[in-house]
């Protein structure tokens, strides 16, 4: 069942991907305009109300989706390799994290909760995730790194 949901998720990447590539300039290019009013409606406290309520920021600005990625990832490397709970949960924070974003930063977290998910499944026969799901979070923090460092947020894996 795990393997075809991680079979399923992993399409679901395939297919994001594949349209992440094509939207990013209309997407961003309206994101900065909204993004400067959300960020300073949050006050000194950006990080907290990104990293605690996922989905509660519909309009997270770049530099919150930048640092709640990270925050994610460190997440997923804490994980015991045999906790396949615990990767379940980082898969749905990242899945939560994925509706407050648009563009390429969506591709951020649509690949870290296909790894997450991936690596779920392979921590219950106490294997490791695909090397096509640990690609493809390289592959988006790569496509991300020149947007999140105009953010200032360095992007970590």
């Amino acid at each position: 069942m795990k393997t075809t949901f991680a079979a399923a998720a992993l399409a679901a990447v395939a297919a994001l991907t594949g349209c992440s590539v094509s939207t990013p300039s209309p997407a961003d290019s309206t994101q900065p305009s909204a993004s400067p009013s959300v960020r300073s409606s949050d006050g000194s406290t950006p990080r907290a109300s990104a990293t605690s309520t996922g989905a509660g920021n519909a309009a997270a600005g770049t530099k919150e989706a930048c640092e709640l990625f990270n925050t994610l990832f460190a997440d997923y490397a804490a994980v015991s390799p045999t906790d396949a709970k615990g990767y379940e949960d980082v898969y749905l924070k990242a899945q939560d994290a994925k509706a407050t974003v648009s563009g390429d930063l969506e591709g951020l977290f649509a690949s870290l909760s296909l790894l997450a998910i991936d690596h779920s499944a392979a921590a219950e026969s106490g294997g490791t995730p695909a090397q096509e799901s640990k690609d493809a979070v390289r592959d988006a923090v790569f496509a991300n790194s020149g947007t999140c460092t105009a953010e200032g947020v360095t992007l970590r894996l």
